[in-house]
């Protein structure tokens, strides 16, 4: 969908909704900033949305996997980028006891995975076929791996899910945690740039998956057999030995929000971002160099018929 279309559905959907009262707007909104651009984009993005309607908006810094229990006790107020393919225990706990509500899709249409750039299929042949990784796992080797290959995972706090996989697949690879978003796209540019090899766990809507020519590894389809039941799958002995599974990504707020600040509520209840709004800011940001303030306010500015119509809707 492009920007255009994302202002044609949001139109659509204000229409729908009703004006609430403001509730306490003297108060500060406090939305949770994770640790990857995409996330910081769609948070601004809300924020500013928020700031229209005549809120006061505070960001705060929040680990995504850790967040929860600050959105339980209101210490944060909402949190708009979680992704179902890697999302703790803690979440669904404080859902079923109440104190966190989830609050609707965001929208994009998003995938994990594990990753390689294109000119690694030269070196590993059979990809992007998952078994030739059986193979040339020894390509992959590292200093700290030898003589398992290495796989770069999600930072420790964003959980596992490529150890996991190579686990599952009972694969000769080792899976070493980045230690930030920044250092995954710095394996990236340097095994462009280098021609060198590199197995990485990715995922998309993201910049460098079009900058540095990423292409996933063919996995069988992710489900919760997978997940659950060994026998499922090409290894007997372990569960993960297929695909992430399909991600949806949504929005959760802390369970007094509503009540508290009924329009806001509203706006960030139907507030959704498309993968064609987001991925360009990210890379404006991450490629360019500009702020993620400046980048959203040219943003919100160029596309006002994107979002204006649900603020308006929820506060008029």
């Amino acid at each position: 969908m492009k920007t255009i279309g994302l202002g044609i559905a949001l139109t659509a959907l204000a229409g729908a909704v009703q004006a609430a009262d403001m509730g306490a707007a003297n108060e500060p909104i406090k939305l949770a900033i994770n640790e990857w651009t995409g996330q910081h984009v769609t948070t601004h993005v809300a924020g500013e949305m928020l700031k229209a309607a005549g809120y006061k908006v505070e960001y705060v810094t929040a680990g995504m996997m850790n967040q929860f229990q600050a959105l339980a006790d209101g210490d944060i107020h909402a949190t708009l980028e979680i992704w179902s393919s890697n999302v703790s225990d803690e979440y669904a706990k404080k859902v079923s006891e109440g104190t966190v509500v989830e609050i609707g899709d965001l929208g994009l249409n998003a995938r994990e995975g594990i990753a390689y750039p294109a000119h690694v299929a030269d070196l590993c042949p059979g990809l992007p076929a998952w078994e030739a990784l059986k193979d040339c796992a020894q390509v992959f080797a590292t200093a700290e791996t030898i003589p398992m290959g290495r796989l770069v995972d999600y930072p420790a706090d964003w959980g596992t899910p490529g150890a996991d996989r190579m686990t599952g697949f009972d694969l000769p690879i080792k899976a070493v945690p980045a230690g930030s978003e920044g250092a995954l796209i710095a394996e990236l540019r340097a095994s462009t740039e280098r021609k060198s090899p590199l197995l990485i766990t990715f995922w998309q809507p993201h910049w460098a998956m079009s900058a540095y020519d990423v292409k996933f590894v063919d996995l069988p389809v992710g489900n919760e057999e997978c997940f659950n039941d060994p026998a499922w799958g090409p290894n007997p002995n372990a569960v993960n030995d297929c695909d992430f599974a399909p991600s949806r990504i949504f929005k959760a707020s802390w369970s007094g929000f509503a009540e508290k600040w009924p329009a806001a509520y509203e706006i960030l209840s139907n507030y959704q971002l498309s993968v064609e709004a987001q991925q360009p800011m990210m890379g404006k940001i991450d490629v360019d160099g500009g702020s993620v303030e400046d980048v959203v306010a040219a943003w919100m500015a160029e596309n006002e018929g994107s979002w204006r119509p649900v603020v308006d809707a929820a506060t008029k």
